[in-house]
């Protein structure tokens, strides 16, 4: 799985903080990157059904005290493996900046 894409990484930690529906993960992953990434309708569902899939996340029943007018409304959350993987990269990632943070101090 690793390394994960950067729209996926955001995905999964909107996902790991609580169950949420599709527009409420793309308002997460829009205020976790502060603005720099905006996912699409499409592009989300697609990488759900992937991620669904691959067993990273699993669908959900609505959380209570969640009000929804919409009963088609899927609510989504992060399984023990996507956490797994959601934490692999992050500590891969974190490699790389005390890597270039060493790099830099080098020079």
């Amino acid at each position: 799985f690793l390394p994960l894409k950067s729209d996926v990484a955001y995905i999964l930690m909107a996902l790991d903080a609580g169950a949420l529906h599709g527009y409420a993960i793309i308002k997460e992953v829009e205020a976790r990157s502060a603005g720099e990434w905006v996912l699409q309708t499409g592009a989300l569902y697609r990488t759900l059904r992937r991620l669904l899939m691959d067993q990273l996340i699993v669908e959900v029943p609505r959380p209570a005290g969640e009000s929804s007018e919409d009963e088609r409304r899927r609510y989504y959350r992060t399984t023990p493996l996507g956490r797994q993987v959601l934490e692999a990269d992050l500590a891969r990632m974190a490699r790389v900046v005390a890597a270039a943070r060493r790099r830099k101090s080098l020079v």
